[in-house]
This record gives structure tokens, sequence and C-alpha cells, in this order.
């Protein structure tokens, strides 16, 4: 049988998407290059948003389990760090968490819902009609076969063979500078000892299983391919460079060099090919966003295909992809370039003496809580909202209300199945559906849409006005409806049933496909 969708790429970002379509009802087949799941792990935390996304699907009891939380991490490696805790979230931190046991969540989960993933599986090329594409794969055995489906993801990292093959721009700068990263078993530092390579601008982290990580920019091998192979005597050559001694490491787990080409796609959709993650952007890791905007891009593709796959999606949801996830990368790619230069003129020797002090004016800068809190909001993700297309509410008295694009904050809320019972927003949005509130009333009365949109929609009320009474940001709020993403859709002020009645039946219309597209998907 053939899949509805192929994502090439068993990363973080593949396995999200899997497991948002199957949530759907959609036939995913994932395909990998690599013949085992990788060990090394590049990224180490996952972010506040991230961590909402999983409590959105119910998964976040499974990554805390495996993880450990700090309340913050860092900007530019300045010493002042980002204070998550601040944030409006249930999940104010950072969890540590290496990539590899996130992919293995992930794909715990995926394999739950039935999403076949077929590793040692490379991409050669492919071709799409109106209808479908068709993709060839070359197996571990050399293989080759040609598979069809409605649509494919390019989840394949930086160098996507999908992007390629899909004719999709790669627009940029190359690398002009790299790091270096170790995972070693022993370390002989004195704790004197590791603070002072932090102080000369090591970050130094444990890991799980005794591991330490270092990660350096060493003036003097700045300029390294990244393709050039990092041995153990250049890693202490660095760090006896910066700080002094080389902390004593030995027996590295994995050593790895990486570099600051920064790219975007030029398009996230060309016809029925997709690209999310790394094939849709690159920048240099600062402060640990890419795998977190990958798992994001997946949470806000997953439904829209699905939509689209079963019937239901209005014209041009799917577009909205691109529309909504693209500024992100961009915005991405532009604040790690910012973060990067921050060090990279440090060592420069002429612009040494100006770039620490440009620094030294930075860290005081973070010691502003509102100036924090800016910055933590847009590492964190907490702060992305979205303009999209879908956004004008034109008709409404009121035009399109502040929150409509944010993310939904996780209030307590009631169900009609359940109205002596309090749940959460994020609890709701388990099945992946669109959540409708009524925080006018203490029941769903005048909330309740008719039935025609009931297999994509679960509706609910303020457990009491205490839930949200609180909050600046919904007082006066009559009414909202929160995508299966977990931002919103639509907002409302009016408390006219009528009126309301109107501008509920357009949102829904508009997000969710019309009554008739409804009732058939």
């Amino acid at each position: 049988m053939e899949p509805d969708v192929i994502v090439v790429g068993a990363g973080p970002t593949g396995l999200m998407l899997g497991c948002e379509l199957a949530l759907a009802g959609v036939q995913v087949r994932i395909v990998e290059r690599r013949a085992k799941a990788t060990q090394n792990s590049r990224a180490l935390t996952l972010h506040p948003r991230s961590m909402e996304l999983m409590d959105m699907r119910g998964l976040a009891p499974r990554f805390l389990s495996s993880g450990r939380t700090v309340p913050g991490w860092h900007y530019a490696n300045l010493p002042t760090h980002l204070d998550f805790s601040a944030l409006d979230s249930r999940h104010g931190y950072t969890l540590f968490l290496v990539q590899a046991r996130t992919e293995a969540l992930l794909e715990e989960r995926a394999r739950e819902l039935g999403v076949r993933i077929d590793r040692g599986h490379e991409v050669l090329g492919l071709t799409q009609d109106h209808t479908s594409v068709s993709v060839d794969l070359r197996d571990s055995a050399g293989q080759v076969t040609t598979e069809r489906a409605r649509y494919v993801v390019g989840c394949d990292g930086g160098r996507s063979a999908v992007r390629q093959a899909a004719g999709i721009g790669f627009s940029g700068t190359d690398e002009t500078l790299t790091g270096i990263l170790g995972d070693f078993a022993v370390t002989a530092a004195s704790p004197e000892a590791l603070g002072a390579a932090k102080a000369n601008g090591v970050l130094v982290v444990p890991l799980e299983g005794g591991l330490t990580r270092f990660v350096h920019i060493d003036p003097e091998r700045m300029r390294a391919p990244a393709a050039e192979p990092v041995t153990l005597e250049e890693f202490r050559d660095s760090l006896t460079r910066a700080c002094g001694h080389d902390c004593g490491i030995a027996e590295p787990r994995w050593l790895s060099r990486f570099g600051n080409a920064t790219r975007l796609a030029d398009r996230y959709r060309s016809g029925r090919v997709l690209l999310a993650g790394d094939a849709a952007h690159i920048h240099f890791p600062a402060a640990g966003q890419g795998l977190n905007i990958g798992l994001q891009d997946a949470m806000n593709l997953g439904w829209k295909l699905a939509a689209e796959i079963n019937g239901w999606a209005p014209t041009g949801l799917l577009d909205s992809y691109e529309a909504e996830r693209r500024p992100v990368g961009q915005a991405v790619t532009q604040d790690t370039a910012v973060q990067l230069l921050l060090a990279e003129l440090t060592l420069v020797p002429q612009y040494r003496r100006p770039a620490v002090a440009l620094r030294t004016l930075l860290d005081e800068l973070l010691g502003i809580q509102d100036v924090n809190q800016l910055l933590a909001g847009r590492v964190s993700a907490l702060s992305t909202a979205y303009a999209s297309p879908f956004s004008d509410s034109s008709d409404s008295p009121e035009g399109t209300h502040p929150l409509v694009g944010r993310r939904m904050p996780d209030i307590e809320l009631s169900t009609a199945a359940a109205p002596s019972e309090h749940t959460r927003v994020y609890e709701l949005l388990a099945p992946g559906h669109f959540v409708l509130i009524d925080l006018a009333a203490q029941d769903t009365g005048r909330a309740q849409p008719s039935g025609n949109w009931t297999p994509h929609l679960t509706t609910a009320y303020a457990a009491s006005p205490e839930a949200f009474e609180n909050r600046d940001d919904l007082r006066g709020v009559s009414e909202i409806l929160v995508r299966p993403d977990g931002h919103i859709a639509w907002a409302t002020r009016t408390v006219d049933p009528e009126v309301r009645r109107t501008e509920r039946v357009k949102a829904l219309t508009t997000w969710a496909g019309s009554p008739a597209q409804a009732t058939s998907a």
C-alpha cells in the first residue's frame, strides 16, 4: 500500500512530523539514509516551546523523566543567562536531553502510532506530477526502487537530497568560521580549572553517562574547514591556549568540527514537496535553537498537511506553512549570526578590546528584566506569533484581535462531558484537534457550533472566572479558537450571541473547512 506521505529523514524533525501525521490518520513512511540511529548528539536541549508541544501531545512526562531541567540558557555565551523561569509557561526551563535520546523517544511514539521507519534508504532523486511524487531510493544492499506518495517532506538536513531534487534554492552565506566540540569520558581538571575554561570562552557541559562536553572556537584554528577531522591533540592544544591547561581530557567519545554556514530555503514548498528543519534552514548552533525550531516546523506542518490529505483543508491552508514558518527561520538565522559575531570579534586582535566592552555592556543589559525576557521569549520561541493570511477578520466589528497568531496560554478549562472536572488547554489538544473555548459563560451553550466540525473540534469553557481574569491578555475576551498546534486562530470580545455565532462560523470555515467538507472528512 502506498503511503500518503514519505518523510525523508529520521531525525527529530522527521520523527515529530511522522507522529503528527499519523495522529491524524495519515499513512506515513519515514526513510533514513543512515542504517542505524546516531548515538552522537550535537543538540542537547529542549526549550520551553518545544516542551509545550510535547505537553500538547501527552509526551512531556516521557521527556521529563529522561532529562534534567535548568531554569534558563545562555545567550552568546554571556555570563548572565536568559531566565526562562520568568516566562509565562508551565515549562519555564531548558530540558537537558541529548539529541539521541530525543530521537529515541520520538521514534518510540511514532511506532506506537503505526509509522513505518526504514533505515538504510538513500534518496537518489524524485519527480512529481499533479497527483503524487515518485522517489527513487537505494537501500543498504544497493537495490534501487521507486516509491510513490501523495506528498514528500524533506527533513534530511542541511545537505537535503529532497531540496536539491526539487530544485529549491538555499540562499545564504558560506562557512567562514568553525568551532570544535568534544565529548570526553575523562577530565582531570579541578572545579577551578573548569571555571577558568568557562571564563575564557569554553563552553563546558556535563552530559549523561559521566561524559563532559567542551565546545570552543580557537582563534588559531577558527578558519579550519569543517570537513577537517578533529584530533585529540588539537583539542588539547586549543584548551591549553585558551586557559593554560588541557583540563585533563582523555578518551574522546566524539570529536566534531562545526561551521557557521547560514542558509534559508528560498521556498518551503514546491508543489507536493515540502521542507522542514535543517533542510529548510541552517545556522551556527548558538543558544541551541536548531533542533527546537525543527520540531516547531513539524508541529505547524503536520496538521495542515493532514487536513489537505484528509480532504477538509480550506484553500491556502497548506501554503500558510511557509507563510508562517519561513519568517521564523529567517529570524533565527539572523539571531544566531548576531550571537556568533559577539564571539568572533573577541577573537580578532584589532577588535578584541571594543568587542569585550560590547559584551560587557550587553551582559549588563541582560540583567534588566524586560531585556532578558524579550530575548528569552525569542530563544524559547514562546514569543513566536504568526501573521498568517488567515488572520484577516476585517468583517468583524473589532477587526483582527491581537491574540490571533500567538500561542494559547495553558489555562484551566471544563468540558460538557465532565463539567465538574478541570482540565487544561494543552490536555485537550492531545488528539490534534481544534479547541473552541467559551470564556463568557460557565456553560457551553453559546459556544457550541453545529456538529459538522465535530471530527476536528473539542469545545470547552473556563473552569472558573479565576482561571483567566488575572490575565491581562484574556481580560474581556469572550471566545477563542485554538489551532491544533496551540496557536490562536481566532478570538473575539463580542458578547452578543448572534454576532458571536456569525464570527465563529466564519473562523471555523476559514481554518477547518466548510461545514460540508468537515462532515465528509
